[in-house]
């Protein structure tokens, strides 16, 4: 079986008994992933321009190793991407990005590493990503960029991460006007999550993402962390991906490079928001931190225990 895929429990709920709330297990394509336990989805970035991480995997080899080496940190999901969105970001061709994906994620599924998620806002691309092994779409607009992405991911039995974005990656700058960003984005996810569901993606298929930085100014992505709880009433797991964005930059002066104390910062005040999935690029310590983390707060492995001297 795929690693970090079981048996799909619709049934089971997070939160009192009775209420209605997200699901604590993820249906994705061939399974599902337990999200009783933190989730982290290791970024696989296959582009020569990503703000932190652009160019470092050349080659099939390469992209190998790099996954190899995240499972074995305690990454659950590979989010692999063959284009840069970062603000500013020029679009690239389909082909071009099919070229450099396809090929990894062919490697990765008949190697038996995955689950793989395709990071993509273009249907014909996650088609394809799905017929190669990909088992989850990512799609960064939140299906606002490709009408047919939402029929793609049903007839695949995909899995769906819903990402708030408004305009581009090259336009974004310009549309970080907000009155209430918690509430606006709560309700902006809800118009995808029900596009989503009108096009036959099951509810237990889809998680969503706040969109941490797109189209979000630095004190804007601090907010909607803050109150990351607006999300809950979608009754949908939720994912964060707040590792080395520039919000960070702005708190304590530093490079990407230097941003993983903030990114565990960020991660770990999230999950005490309700936050199940975790998209970073370093995956050992952001581990760590959420097992600790989840320890404390209840509910997870030692979370009652007593050490003793």
């Amino acid at each position: 079986m795929t690693q970090g895929v079981g048996q799909t429990d619709t049934n089971k709920r997070t939160g009192n008994p009775g209420a209605s709330g997200p699901s604590v297990s993820w249906s994705i394509r061939g399974g599902s992933v337990d999200l009783t336990t933190p989730v982290v989805m290791g970024i696989m970035n296959l582009t020569p321009d990503s703000f932190s991480d652009g160019g470092m995997l050349r080659g099939e080899g390469s992209a190998l190793e790099r996954a190899r080496a995240l499972l074995s940190e305690g990454a659950r999901i590979l989010d692999v991407g063959g284009e840069s969105t970062r603000p500013g970001a020029q679009p690239v061709s389909v082909e071009r990005e099919m070229a450099r994906i396809l090929p990894v994620i062919q490697r990765l599924a008949d190697s038996g590493l995955g689950p793989v998620s395709v990071d993509t806002r273009n249907s014909e691309v996650a088609r394809e990503a799905l017929r190669a092994g990909a088992q989850v779409v990512n799609d960064v607009s939140g299906l606002n960029h490709d009408s047919d992405m939402a029929r793609v991911v049903a007839e695949g039995g995909a899995g769906l991460v819903l990402s708030h974005m408004r305009g581009t990656p090259a336009t974004m700058r310009n549309r970080a006007e907000y009155v209430d960003v918690a509430e606006e984005v709560a309700e902006e996810l809800g118009q995808s999550l029900t596009l989503a569901l009108a096009s036959g993606v099951p509810r237990e298929k889809i998680v969503v993402d706040p969109g941490i930085g797109f189209a979000k100014t630095g004190p804007q992505s601090m907010e909607l962390l803050r109150n990351l709880a607006s999300l809950r009433r979608l009754e949908c797991p939720i994912l964060v991906g707040p590792s080395r964005k520039s919000f960070i930059g702005e708190v304590t002066g530093l490079p990407p490079a230097d941003r993983l104390p903030g990114t565990i910062a960020a991660c770990v005040l999230a999950l005490g928001s309700g936050a199940r999935i975790f998209r970073v690029h370093d995956v050992a310590p952001v581990v760590q931190a959420l097992e600790v983390a989840q320890g404390i707060l209840g509910g997870g492995p030692g979370g009652n225990e007593t050490e003793r001297p």
